[in-house]
Formats: C-alpha cells, sequence, structure tokens
C-alpha cells in the first residue's frame, strides 16, 4: 500500500484525519438515525470551514467542508419537509 499511494515517511497525524472519521461517523449515523442527525454533521462543516479559513488556507480543505455543508442543509430541508 505505502508502495502504492508513495508513502515514504511513518504516518505523521493530522486534523483533517480527525475530521475524516468525525464525517464518515456522520454519514452512519444518517444511515441509521435518519436524517435529524445531519445536524450533527452541519456543526462538524462549519467548524471544518471557520478551520479552513483561519488557520489550513486549503482551497481543496474549504470546498470539501462547504460541499459537506451543503449536503446537510440540503438532508436537513429534507427532514423538515422543505423540499420534496
Amino acid at each position: 500500500m505505502k508502495k502504492f499511494f508513495g508513502i515514504e515517511e511513518n504516518y505523521k497525524f493530522e486534523w483533517n484525519d480527525l475530521r475524516c472519521f468525525v464525517t464518515l461517523v456522520n454519514v452512519i449515523l444518517i444511515m441509521i438515525y435518519g436524517l435529524s442527525i445531519s445536524w450533527f454533521g452541519l456543526a462538524v462543516a462549519l467548524l471544518g470551514i471557520v478551520k479552513d479559513l483561519t488557520t489550513d488556507r486549503r482551497i481543496s480543505g474549504l470546498l470539501m467542508h462547504c460541499s459537506n455543508a451543503i449536503l446537510n442543509i440540503y438532508f436537513l430541508l429534507m427532514f423538515y419537509n422543505v423540499i420534496g
């Protein structure tokens, strides 16, 4: 696996690893408990946007968290029957 991905250094923990794990947990919880869990995902996405704007300053992270926020807002709109 290291050869395939071109990894030459030892693993180094990054905050994006934790945010990725939390996003994965959010998806699993939505699948198990329904769309109301989207509040959790929206909060995580908004915190990610703040961190991207203040610390990381990477456009890929910002786009990822904005799209995650938009998706969770869409789920909440569906949950509250605002959209079909």
